[in-house]
């Protein structure tokens, strides 16, 4: 009977080793690059980041050490709705680990509570609203590249500063819009500025012809869009058809990406102010990077700083998850390596994540070139100013995060 009791024990103790060597070995990472397709922010985003992802599998060097990493994308065609249900989809049937990209506002607020719930990991890179580290803050989420209180506090505030202290705003008529709109709101009170009023636009609109009429009246210094993607290039384009510009108003382009410069053309976008973390054309990291990236697009883009932050979040998560030895299905626990690990690559630099989520890095204020001052294609901006990382984002002394109160 001891015999017997000894035999079972051994055999529980074996099968508990094994199951215990197999979970240590658990070296298997699928990221779901979770974006827009086919819409007015595929450019930004888009083939793009789920080739970004690729890259940082391949830089990552993992495979060589016996991990299996998988990318797939899916188009959430900006609908929350539908990246709800993708999203789940990909959780509970294709064990998906990772969200990188998660463009757009509206979906990034959906998705942000479907993984904390299923304990997975999302890296936003496409969406703006600062909400996600501040009142919708998530021990699941790190908010990479941008947000709307950063861009609001380089843009907006230079702005104020350049005499431009009376606003009317141009709203993209959803999440990041309003985020975008009230965090610049915010600035230019604060210095000084003031808001003479608001017109908000569907989402992919064609005709801005009765919203630029509106603010063109309002007589303000400067028509603020808050609006991104195709609904920026198409007000811009449409402002200077109705001379807005001429007539001695100035057009600040709350959230302008290389894309959309490049879309408009420099004739066109000359002398636009805009901020951004990323550009290709920065340093000898970004330019090496940037052109491999460039090199395996089908239209040879250079990367917008969604493509490049999927890019560099990657690169911090694959060092995390190997500092971990395995396992990396926790996402809390994945997310506290993260945050527990300084972050430092080629595209970004050297920065930090905090408590919060919100990854720190440098904010860059650009002057969009001249034809005359091009010296090739995509050399479209020249370097204003640059806003230190623990200066570019909202100060955790402000923020409404819950988990501060931990």
């Amino acid at each position: 009977m001891i015999n017997r009791i000894s035999a079972l024990l051994l055999g529980t103790a074996l099968a508990f080793g094994a199951s215990s060597a197999a979970l240590a070995q658990d070296k298997a990472v699928k990221i779901g690059v979770l974006t827009d397709n086919s819409g007015l922010y595929s450019d930004l985003g888009g083939a793009g980041s789920t080739l970004a992802a690729q890259m940082a599998v391949e830089d990552s060097g993992l495979a060589a050490k016996g991990w299996k990493i998988d990318v797939i994308s899916a188009d959430h065609q900006n609908k929350p709705d539908i990246a709800v249900n993708t999203a789940r989809q990909w959780i509970d049937v294709d064990k998906v680990d990772i969200f990188v990209d998660v463009l757009n506002s509206g979906v990034a607020l959906a998705v942000n509570n479907l993984v904390k719930e299923k304990n997975g990991v999302m890296i936003n890179t496409g969406a703006a609203t600062s909400d996600l580290t501040n009142t919708q803050c998530s021990p699941n989420t790190i908010h990479w590249v941008y947000d709307t209180y950063m861009l609001a506090n380089s843009t907006g505030q230079a702005l104020v500063k350049a005499g431009g202290d009376t606003w009317y705003f141009l709203t993209a008529d959803y999440a990041f819009g309003h985020a975008l709109e009230r965090d610049t709101a915010a600035v230019v009170l604060k210095s000084g500025g003031k808001v003479i009023g608001t017109v908000r636009h569907p989402l992919n609109t064609a005709d801005f012809s009765s919203f630029l009429l509106q603010a063109q009246a309002s007589k303000a210094k400067i028509v603020g869009m808050a609006n991104a993607g195709g609904d920026t290039t198409n007000t811009i384009k449409q402002a200077s058809e109705f001379g807005i510009v001429a007539g001695g108003q100035k057009l600040a382009g709350l959230l302008l990406f290389i894309n959309d410069v490049h879309s408009l053309g420099l004739k066109v976008a000359q002398g636009l102010n805009l901020t951004e973390t990323f550009y290709w054309d920065l340093n000898d990291g970004t330019r090496a990077f940037s052109k491999r990236f460039s090199e395996r697009m089908k239209n040879k883009a250079q990367p917008s700083m969604i493509q490049a932050g999927v890019y560099s979040g990657l690169v911090h998560y694959f060092k995390a998850i190997e500092a971990m030895g395995g396992n990396p299905h926790d996402g809390i626990k994945v997310v506290e390596k993260m945050k527990s690990m300084p972050t430092d690559d080629p595209l970004f630099g050297k920065g930090t994540i905090r408590v919060d989520g919100r990854k720190i890095h440098p904010a860059y204020l650009f002057e969009v070139k001249k034809p005359t001052d091009s010296k090739g294609p995509w050399d479209y901006y020249k370097l204003i100013g640059t806003t230190p990382g623990e200066q570019a984002f909202r100060p955790l002394s402000e923020s409404a995060c819950p988990l501060l109160k931990k």
